[in-house]
């Protein structure tokens, strides 16, 4: 009897409290909420690749020709303000000197000898192999310009800094003059039996624009050849050997159109510099509009023009490397 009331009692005091949790088994018992499905992205279909037209193309390679083809080719560092601070740029200006006071020593010594190219072209051998021995001499130097039109075409292809090629110019025009000098000392000296002094032919009514053309394409060809042997400056013979190879054909050349052809003779020099030498101006004339109308033709043909041919043989180099990809 006392037993099933203690029995009765204890379930009365403990049968209707719900068990306690812990809070870990709480958590279990939360229900898991099903994944949903993940978002499928759909990516763009890529599109085919767009082929370039003709017109496209084209223009890209003329772009690509064209890119840096009239960058500086020299030390951007170089300017008036540097330039005259640096022991080497004197002696390149004294090797310009000395290798075109050479050139004009050799230039008159083949006219009056006999040996100039209007008296035969086969005696051009001898003045290129002494030119090759003048250019391998100073191009440690200066790069062995010795020639106004060369110097004009590096300055214009941007090979030069303007102020150095001004300055090359006019220790050329020295060089050209000692060489003068030196040769005109000596015929002085020779007196009644020395023989007359190298000049050029005057040039005759209907002939201005043949010897024009001869200087033109002259140049070209000089200046050309000239910028074909800077690829190979690093062999001072090669590079020597290529220019006087430029200069030989040229004058063998014009010999061949001026004197077979046309029939004239001493006509042609190639070089403003030594052309200002040989007695190109009209010293006599009716009147002073005559002789500055003589002046200005004998600038035009031998210094302008050569000029300008320099310039046009440089970029005719430039533009063809550019189209071969040569580097």
């Amino acid at each position: 009897m006392c037993y099933n009331k203690v029995k009765y009692y204890l379930r009365r005091k403990h049968g209707n409290q719900k068990p306690k949790t812990s809070a870990k088994s709480a958590s279990k018992a939360k229900t898991i909420k099903p994944k949903t499905a993940a978002k499928t992205v759909e990516k763009p279909v890529s599109e085919a690749p767009k082929t370039k037209t003709v017109e496209e193309t084209k223009s890209a390679e003329k772009k690509s020709c064209l890119k840096g083809f009239f960058g500086k080719k020299y030390e951007e560092k170089e300017s008036i303000l540097t330039v005259f601070k640096t022991p080497k740029f004197y002696g390149a200006l004294l090797g310009e000197i000395i290798g075109t006071m050479l050139m004009m020593l050799l230039l008159f010594t083949l006219t009056v000898t006999g040996l100039a190219f209007s008296q035969g072209a086969a005696n051009i051998a001898v003045y290129a192999f002494a030119v090759i021995a003048i250019y391998v001499a100073v191009h440690a130097w200066s790069g062995a310009c010795l020639n106004p039109i060369v110097t004009v075409g590096m300055m214009a292809s941007r090979r030069m800094s303007v102020i150095r090629g001004f300055m090359y110019i006019i220790a050329e025009v020295i060089g050209a003059w000692l060489g003068w000098l030196i040769y005109n000392s000596f015929h002085a000296v020779g007196g009644e039996t020395a023989m007359d002094l190298p000049a050029l032919s005057a040039i005759g009514e209907g002939q201005f624009w043949v010897v024009a053309m001869v200087e033109l394409m002259g140049a070209i060809m000089i200046a050309f050849f000239y910028a074909r042997a800077l690829r190979y400056k690093r062999s001072a013979f090669t590079f020597a050997a290529v220019i006087a190879g430029g200069i030989s054909l040229a004058m063998l050349i014009s010999f061949i159109v001026s004197y077979v052809f046309v029939g004239l003779s001493n006509n042609f020099i190639f070089n403003p510099a030594a052309a200002l030498m040989l007695q190109i101006f009209p010293t006599a004339g009716e009147n002073f509009g005559e002789i500055l109308g003589g002046i200005c033709q004998a600038l035009s043909v031998y210094a302008l023009l050569p000029m300008i041919g320099g310039v046009v043989g440089f970029y005719l180099s430039d533009f063809a490397s550019k189209l071969t990809g040569e580097e």
